[in-house]
């Protein structure tokens, strides 16, 4: 297996613990000293045992749909769609690795908006895979 297979694996890993609520096996893929920033509310998050506290306390009943994982080498994106107590909130992580794990991932979130009535003519819906299926690796 070469490496991108393998760190892919461990994102998918990632998302699919984060979805089980296995706080333990969804930080496994952090480094001690990672750092995780929140650009939108200005939070940064130092180390693997504090981002796993701030995720682990979190009040709301949450689940995770992975749409596209994309990435090579150091640096991987994935697109996600966060549910909190049913609300639906997509997001993207752009997550940069060091000697084989996250040494620094940004997160961004959207809430969903109402499509413009104006271009509704220009439009077709998202499917909720894009691809049809699994998304082929890079």
């Amino acid at each position: 297996m070469n490496r991108d297979t393998e760190t892919r694996a461990r994102i998918e890993e990632h998302w699919a613990a984060s979805e089980r609520g296995d706080t333990g096996a969804e930080h496994e893929i952090y480094a001690a000293d990672a750092v995780l920033d929140y650009p939108q509310s200005g939070e940064r998050f130092r180390g693997r045992a504090k981002i796993q506290a701030q995720r682990g306390g979190h009040p709301a009943d949450r689940h995770f749909t992975v749409r596209r994982i994309s990435g090579r080498g150091n640096l991987w994106i994935s697109e996600c769609v966060i549910t909190y107590n049913g609300e639906p909130t997509h997001s993207v992580s752009i997550m940069e690795f060091a000697r084989g794990f996250v040494a620094h991932e940004t997160q961004y979130f959207a809430d969903p908006f109402p499509a413009a009535p104006w271009r509704a003519s220009l439009t077709e819906p998202i499917p909720a895979n894009p691809s049809g299926g699994p998304r082929p690796a890079p």
